[in-house]
């Protein structure tokens, strides 16, 4: 079955001066957010395959909306993450059914490729309630450039029957990174932490 997506929203926060200094180019993320109905809000479902499927259907769906509104082609992204937050009627796992099992290997494909895990987080929340989603580079975790967050936040979601998910692209690490560690020029790709 389908998602039953109520709303999506798309956004793109682009860094272009960090300190007095320009960053250039300016260091961007896209933030791709559906707000869907939980068929499995209010009751215990022993398997969650449903919302697995679900969760296949927006790494795709998402992942391209979010690479699109950078202006990007497969290949070009930098980071990627995920989260979502279940409304009350729902649980923990719910959320967790949906990020997964699924999700990640479409929103791989749709940012052409990445070997390292895709950060996570997943909460229960009412009506505007926020989420940082953790975002890393997509080839190699032990990028410390990358490491970093942005906040999703639905105004009139999720409802008590609803489960906000969202999906972060990135081009570029943080503005003006410089703690050391693995830089992008020296990822092997191969293990997803170098």
């Amino acid at each position: 079955m389908p998602a039953l997506i109520r709303r999506i929203l798309v956004q793109v926060d682009e860094v272009r001066m960090e300190m007095g200094r320009h960053v250039e180019p300016p260091a961007r993320k896209a933030l791709a957010v559906a707000v869907i109905e939980n068929p499995c809000a209010g009751r215990y479902v022993e398997q969650l395959d449903e919302l697995a499927t679900i969760g296949e259907e927006l790494g795709a769906l998402l992942g391209q909306k979010a690479l699109a509104a950078l202006g990007l082609r497969p290949g070009q992204a930098h980071g990627y993450g995920v989260a979502a937050i279940v409304g009350e009627a729902g649980e923990l796992e719910h959320a967790a059914a949906v990020l997964h099992p699924k999700l990640s290997a479409p929103l791989r494909a749709a940012v052409g490729g990445g070997t390292a895990p895709v950060p996570s987080a997943l909460k229960r929340g009412g009506v505007g309630t926020a989420i940082d989603v953790p975002l890393g580079h997509k080839d190699a975790a032990l990028v410390r450039s990358h490491l970093d967050a942005i906040e999703a936040r639905i105004a009139d979601a999720p409802r008590a029957n609803e489960i906000v998910v969202a999906v972060v692209v990135t081009d570029s690490g943080r503005p003006l990174a410089r703690i050391g560690g693995l830089q992008v020029g020296e990822i092997k790709g191969k293990d997803g932490l170098r």
